[in-house]
Parts: C-alpha cells; sequence; structure tokens
C-alpha cells in the first residue's frame, strides 16, 4: 500500500509539472537591453543631426529608459512615451493607427492612442515583451529611428 502511495504521489507531481515545463517563458527587458536600444536608436539619429527622445518601455508599459537629446523639445517627452505606451498596450506599430486615421477610420483616437509613426513593439518571439517610441522629427523619421534601436535587439 505505501509503494502503491508512493506511486500515485509520483504520477500526480509528473502530471503538474508536465504542462508547467512546456510552458515557455518570454525573455524579459531588462536595462541592459534598454540601453542597447537605446543607443542604436540615438546613433540614427545622429547620422541625419536629429534630435529626438527616445523611450523604452517594459512588457507592463512601465517606463525602463528614457534619453533626451540635447536640443530636442520638452514636448517630445511625453509624446515618446504615449508612442510606446500605445505599441506595448496594442501590439502593434503606431503607424498602424497613424495610416487608420489617414484612411478615414477617426474613431481609433476615442481609444487614447498615439496614433502616429514612431513606435514599435519588441517582441520575443510571438510575446511582446517591452516597446520603443520615438519623437522630435517628423513621424517617419521618427520611425526610421525607433527601427533601428529595434534591430539592435
Amino acid at each position: 500500500m505505501k509503494h502503491f502511495f508512493s506511486t500515485i504521489c509520483l504520477a500526480l507531481v509528473f502530471l503538474v509539472s508536465v504542462p508547467a515545463m512546456a510552458q515557455q517563458t518570454a525573455r524579459v527587458l531588462n536595462l541592459e537591453d534598454a540601453q542597447r536600444i537605446s543607443d542604436a536608436a540615438e546613433a540614427r539619429a545622429r547620422q541625419d543631426n536629429w534630435n529626438v527622445v527616445i523611450a523604452v518601455l517594459d512588457a507592463g508599459g512601465h517606463l525602463i529608459a528614457l534619453r533626451r537629446m540635447d536640443g530636442t523639445q520638452i514636448g517630445s517627452v511625453d509624446v515618446a512615451m504615449q508612442k510606446a505606451s500605445t505599441a506595448v498596450k496594442f501590439k502593434r506599430p503606431t503607424k498602424v493607427f497613424e495610416d487608420g486615421v489617414k484612411s478615414g477610420n477617426v474613431h481609433i483616437l476615442s481609444l487614447g492612442i498615439a496614433a502616429v509613426e514612431g513606435g514599435l513593439p519588441i517582441r520575443d518571439g510571438d510575446q511582446v515583451i517591452g516597446s520603443i517610441g520615438v519623437s522630435g522629427v517628423t513621424s517617419a523619421q521618427d520611425g526610421i529611428i525607433a527601427a533601428a534601436g529595434l534591430e539592435a535587439f
């Protein structure tokens, strides 16, 4: 009976742990990642003498890194963070929303989003683990800089 009970307990432990082991855990975006992303984005901005703000958020939408290049207007701090927040919350580039508004779908503005290019989700496989938002030049230029930052990841 003791052996039977031990076997049943062992089988239960196995059955409970197999699904847990099968679950994939997403990588967590850390400060080192955020700095590498910010460094690459800033380097791209400097190529064309563009002054921008670069915001990197984690999967929960919390700020990990914020970089404001000299000469960038202070309003771009909020805009970069809004772009990054939109990208992480909706798991898509902010350009998708910009294009939607341009095509007449203005109702999406009621979502409280930044419908301007320059925000990109950061992915690990299928999981969104953070985002980058850039503001300071045109939205297309912000998008170029954000993409360069993402490439470094």
